[in-house]
């Protein structure tokens, strides 16, 4: 049903390179951003000034770009990030494959970290729902406590969830004896007559990213939340769906 990652050969000098200077320039871009939005003061002698709005988007947009050169490298050098591992589905009759490069495509840069709890909800749920073949895209269903954009928008390209009245927000769905953290990462996958329900594993996702994502904000908050969503997504996407999510018992 699903593709697996596959392994790559030894990388050779070059592509050794150019894998260090992407991680290099991803740290970097990181780290500047977080110059800019989480530089502590000195009691007594400075406070940080507030960065201008236009340096922060600037620092926002390279580190979306170091990202994205990342995924890249890791796709092409190790087989590693989307191209590789993709979410198989029918419609009707043709295969259609999607990668999370595809998903995050179709979404845009907002969210990553949503898109890619997405493709790996669909990664563990889709083999528990049918093991004998890709789902028939038009027959899934999604009810979720998650309200993140990105895997709304990861579920509508690849079942049409959203359009076809398939795609439920259902805050009924948390789990708040799970804390604050974790309570909302439920997903509730159906095709036909089954369904699974996953939950996210520990790990994943900090106290800090959801702090930040429940209040209003800053642009410096918004830069630092930024930051927090790409390391997330590069924490899921570095991991094997099962050791992501978990089914359970419950609606």
């Amino acid at each position: 049903m699903m593709s697996d990652v596959a392994t790559c050969g030894e990388p050779s000098h070059e592509e050794r390179v150019r894998l260090r200077r992407a991680h290099e320039r991803l740290r970097t871009a990181s780290k500047d951003l977080q110059s800019l939005v989480a530089t502590d003061p000195i009691k007594g002698r400075w406070e940080p000034e507030r960065a201008p709005t236009e340096i922060l988007e600037a620092a926002r947009e390279e580190l979306r770009q170091a990202y994205a050169g990342l995924s890249v490298c890791q796709t092409e050098i190790l087989g590693l990030g989307g191209e590789v591992s993709a979410v198989d589905i029918l419609d009707q009759g043709p295969l259609l494959s999607f990668s999370y490069q595809d998903m995050l495509r179709y979404h845009g840069p907002g969210s990553p970290g949503g898109v890619a709890h997405a493709f790996k909800v669909m990664q563990r749920a889709f083999p528990l729902l049918d093991c004998d073949g890709p789902l028939q895209r038009r027959e899934i269903s999604v009810a979720t406590a998650f309200g993140g954009l990105g895997a709304r928008d990861a579920f509508e390209l690849v079942a049409r969830a959203v359009t076809g009245n398939r795609y439920v927000l259902d805050p009924e769905l948390a789990r708040p004896e799970r804390g604050t953290t974790l309570e909302r990462f439920v997903f509730r996958v159906g095709y036909r007559e089954r369904s699974v329900t996953l939950v996210l594993r520990e790990g994943f996702v900090t106290d800090e990213f959801i702090a930040l994502a429940r209040k209003e904000r800053s642009p410096q908050e918004d830069a630092r939340l930024d930051v927090l969503k790409q390391e997330m997504a590069e924490r899921v996407m570095s991991s094997p769906a099962a050791d992501v999510y978990d089914p359970t018992r419950g609606a």
